[in-house]
């Protein structure tokens, strides 16, 4: 199928951004959130980046304000999905949530629309289970700032179709990302992989190996990483980090997705990383002061 008409469900940083990438690449965009002033926060943000691609001549002043048109907001979700080809989910990680979200979208869109799913890990199958259409359901995991990030992680399905996966690919390079297909599962390869090592840094210094801020300093001098495991751990946020955790760890009994203690302890008091009404993250709560 040729997808035309795209939905964004979510006007967060992930959502106004996906947005964002779909409307430069010539798609007309609904980006729709629960209350209005979420989607106006979505614009102001989508404004500021094409502002800086334009200033940094990555994009022409004029450019701006045609990728601006391509994009409605609405709080309205009926209107959003109604004439979509493609929707994108990117709400939060919480399972129930999702499945809500994809039982209405199974009934508000049409029979041929693909419902594509943000997720950086809960299981595409579990998601598609709660729709009659599992077969145009799929994995579309973008990353962080998706303006910026080339990679899409694709997850099919137990019973997504070829046609579903297809059509994702040849959208995903049309806007200029780099698809690269996993088998789904509790976390795909990226969020697994990357809950392993942050987990680990986060053992190694409850275990007394080494301190917060040298663990980062060790990781970025001799790995030539642009962040430490444990600043990536506050930036990500910590709540995101236990649930995903979590989450994998009930699915599959490995014991290296058990939560560590001191995460647990820093999220229950309130610390919750680099966001929006946390007390701060590892820094912060062991009074380390940020390089």
């Amino acid at each position: 199928m040729e997808i035309k008409r795209i939905a964004v469900l979510g006007a967060g940083l992930m959502g106004s951004g996906i947005a964002q990438v779909c409307a430069q690449g010539g798609y007309e965009v609904k980006m729709r959130d629960i209350a209005e002033n979420f989607v106006e926060n979505g614009f102001v943000m989508i404004k500021k980046s094409l502002e800086r691609f334009a200033k940094s001549g990555k994009l022409a002043e004029e450019e701006v304000t045609k990728i601006l048109n391509r994009i409605e907001g609405t709080t309205d979700l009926g209107n959003a999905v109604s004439d979509a080809d493609l929707v994108i989910e990117a709400a939060p990680e919480d399972m129930a949530l999702k499945k809500t979200i994809f039982r209405e979208l199974d009934d508000l869109c049409p029979s041929d629309t693909i419902l594509a799913s943000n997720t950086s890990g809960l299981m595409i199958t579990d998601i598609a289970s709660a729709t009659t259409r599992p077969e145009k359901v799929i994995g579309m995991h973008w990353f962080n700032p998706p303006q910026m990030m080339k990679l899409i992680e694709i997850a099919r399905g137990a019973l997504t179709s070829d046609d579903t996966y297809d059509a994702i690919l040849d959208l995903s390079v049309k806007i200029r990302k780099k698809p690269i297909p996993v088998t789904d599962g509790p976390g795909f390869f990226t969020t697994r992989y990357i809950s392993f090592y942050l987990a680990e840094a986060i053992r190694l210094f409850e275990g007394g190996v080494a301190g917060i801020a040298e663990i980062d300093e060790m990781c970025k001098l001799g790995f030539n990483w642009r962040m430490g495991p444990i600043e990536l751990a506050d930036f990500i946020g910590l709540d995101t980090n236990l649930h995903i955790l979590e989450y994998m760890h009930e699915e599959t009994g490995d014991p290296r997705c058990a939560p560590p203690l001191i995460l647990k302890k820093l999220v229950k008091s309130g610390y919750l990383g680099k966001k929006p009404g946390s007390r701060g993250g590892f820094y912060e709560y062991f009074g380390i002061p940020r390089q």
